[in-house]
């Protein structure tokens, strides 16, 4: 290895011997110590090149290389795949085909709440009735949480090979059988299988490989430092399963919803049950069949996964019962449970929705953003807990902003999406929400903003549940739209006068939630700077939102009326745990004693010795901590008359 420059000759004129130096030749001028470490760096240069045929830098990169090479392949993808066991699932013909026949269509004004004892399941892009789910009671929740507490004592002491087999077996499952997946949750919430492809099945998979890779080390006892008068102690903190979790979840995403949740509670130790949504319940006839032969198929109990389902109900009779509960839901619920939880100190994970800002400094390219903001406003019809509702978009880039989006959401194609594969746009699955969305796109037309795609329902589809594709532009604060969580297909684009980015991150920040966010610039640490201070648990920089939970590793969640508590990550594991400090004797012959000086009875010199053992260890100077040492030996003599 030697440092020459491109522009001289060894012996050239100017040739510095070699430029500074020549490895194991040190320059007469080279400190003594730089001259053992160039010998040292010389040796093993030797070494590498006789053994290996290259020096020492090189070597170093290759085996870095092999590394992470190992880490990816040989934990990620050969990791016991080979004797991973295969599960198969019965799949009803609702389940397998595209299109059904012969189904009756359900009427959710006439129907919808009829009966207190089953639920009602139809395909909202249709309207196709699938049947009825009996709900759970009370009385059958009780029941369903004892064998939940028997599996998971069982389980609570399976080793973590066995907790990695079944994710994998999970995953192997979602690999072989991704198409019907997807059709099912299509069916399900009438999303198209683009969106069930990306959001139900892509981040599952991701969550998967993440937890079976590094959650291990997560749930590890995790050793710290044990504080001056502890220095002959050990101290630690184990992670503990909480026994059985509860998750109550929402209707916009029925596969990852439910199998969030469970990789989590599973791999931790513990047993969940999942209250889905009461417009959700269909899918879980098939789920909890894929879940149970996922369990059965490495010998864990299969009563450690179980569904509720039903109303308000059977929720609160799920939080009362619940060691851990996550809840993901609107505000007016989550704080319906928290007064629940409340009754029995019951531990309690809320992620109550957003109303993300998406800012669009005056130095972007609106048509390089379009395809970006368009899929971030109208991934599964905008019902996304983390997703973007507010565009902020600077004056100098606004029209051309508006123009550039609104044509693209223009040529977008909606319709029922197990019909063709080039429908963009599926239907929306909450009834109610679809007059929610025309009162928000009133209101602020109403107020001054102007509808540039959509703004209603679609009339093709009458029998489907299908709000257009929106795009609102100058709306402001004082618009409903503003203020309430859309969940919905309607993007809002707001002006940032002046081009200022105090003035969109004021706007951005004037909110009441604060879950994820997102700031674009042709200046990547003009973007960063703005995300800094945005008010949000989560943002990505010049990209959108939802990027942060491709990162399964990052926790997820906000604060303010997003609630708290997080899942995923380290933070998501280890919230299903009860941390538990240990303290340990380094050795066994180490025995716990009292100092005589403040043992009981009292002999009178405790104060001073505890004066001077602070002083020992803590004085913040030297003579202070001799003048301690003094002390404490004189605090420890013998008092006349005293044992």
């Amino acid at each position: 290895l030697k440092c020459r420059s491109s522009n001289w000759t060894a012996g050239g004129p100017g040739a510095p011997r070699e430029l500074a130096l020549r490895l194991g030749r040190p320059r007469r001028d080279a400190p003594r110590g730089m001259g053992l470490l160039t010998a040292a760096i010389a040796g093993i240069d030797g070494l590498t090149t006789r053994f290996f045929g290259c020096d020492a830098i090189v070597a170093a990169l290759l085996v870095y290389v092999v590394v992470r090479l190992w880490r990816w392949l040989g934990q990620d993808l050969l990791s016991s795949f080979g004797s991973t066991p295969k599960v198969m699932v019965e799949i009803t013909e609702e389940e397998r085909s595209r299109e059904l026949s012969d189904k009756r269509k359900f009427d959710y004004a006439s129907e919808w709440g009829k009966s207190k004892t089953t639920v009602p399941c139809w395909d909202p892009s249709t309207m196709d009735f699938l049947g009825e789910m009996p709900v759970t009671t009370p009385d059958d929740m009780t029941k369903m949480v004892a064998r939940a507490r028997a599996a998971q004592q069982k389980w609570a002491e399976s080793s973590f090979a066995q907790r990695r087999q079944l994710l994998r077996v999970i995953q192997s499952y979602i690999l072989d059988n991704s198409e019907t997946i997807a059709m099912v949750a299509c069916r399900e919430s009438g999303k198209t299988m683009i969106d069930a492809m990306v959001g139900e099945i892509t981040v599952t998979l991701e969550k998967l490989r993440w937890t079976t890779v590094y959650g291990e080390q997560y749930l590890l006892p995790e050793y710290r430092d044990s504080g001056l008068m502890n220095l002959h102690k050990t101290s630690r903190v184990e992670w503990v399963p909480v026994g059985v979790v509860g998750a109550i979840v929402p209707w916009n995403y029925p596969f990852h919803n439910v199998f969030n949740p469970v990789i989590a509670a599973l791999f931790s130790g513990n047993a969940i049950i999942i209250k889905v949504s009461e417009f959700a319940a269909w899918s879980t006839k098939y789920y909890g069949r894929v879940l149970k032969g996922c369990l059965a198929a490495v010998g864990a109990p299969v009563d450690l996964v179980q569904f509720a389902i039903g109303y308000s109900e059977t929720g609160s009779a799920l939080v009362e019962a619940a060691d851990t509960l996550i809840f993901v839901g609107s505000v007016g619920v989550g704080r319906k449970v928290m007064e629940s939880a409340s009754r029995t100190l019951t531990p309690v994970i809320l992620e109550l929705g957003g109303k993300d800002p998406f800012i669009v400094c005056d130095d972007c390219d609106p048509k390089e953003l379009a395809q970006l903001v368009v899929r971030g406003a109208f991934q599964n019809m905008g019902q996304n807990c983390a997703g973007p509702e507010r565009f902020i978009v600077y004056d100098k880039v606004y029209d051309a902003f508006c123009e550039s989006v609104s044509t693209l959401v223009k040529s977008m194609r909606q319709g029922p999406p197990l019909s063709s594969d080039f429908v963009d746009c599926g239907a929306c699955v909450h009834p109610p929400s679809l007059e929610n969305y025309q009162r928000f796109v009133d209101d602020a037309v109403a107020k001054g903003a102007r509808v540039l795609a959509g703004g209603k329902r679609n009339k093709e589809f009458p029998d489907g549940q299908f709000f257009e594709p929106t795009v609102l532009a100058d709306v402001t604060e004082d618009m409903l739209i503003a203020k309430e969580e859309t969940f919905g297909p309607i993007l809002s684009i707001f002006r940032v006068k002046g081009n200022s980015d105090e003035e969109a991150i004021r706007i951005a920040n004037n909110c009441s939630f604060a879950l994820s966010s997102c700031a674009h610039s042709g200046d990547q640490q003009r973007a960063a700077r703005i995300c800094a201070r945005l008010e949000a648990g989560m943002s990505s920089v010049n990209d959108v939102e939802g990027t942060t939970y491709l990162s399964q590793s990052l926790p997820f969640g906000g604060f303010k009326d997003s609630g708290f508590g997080r899942f995923a990550g380290r933070e998501g594991l280890r919230g299903l745990c009860h941390e538990r400090s240990i303290v340990q004797n380094r050795a066994a012959f180490l025995k716990p004693s009292i100092p005589r000086a403040i043992a009981y009875p009292a002999n009178g010199k405790g104060t001073a010795f505890c004066l001077a053992l602070n002083q020992i260890l803590y004085g913040c100077s030297i003579v202070a901590r001799v003048r301690g040492v003094v002390d404490i030996i004189r605090a420890s003599m013998p008092v006349a008359g005293k044992p």
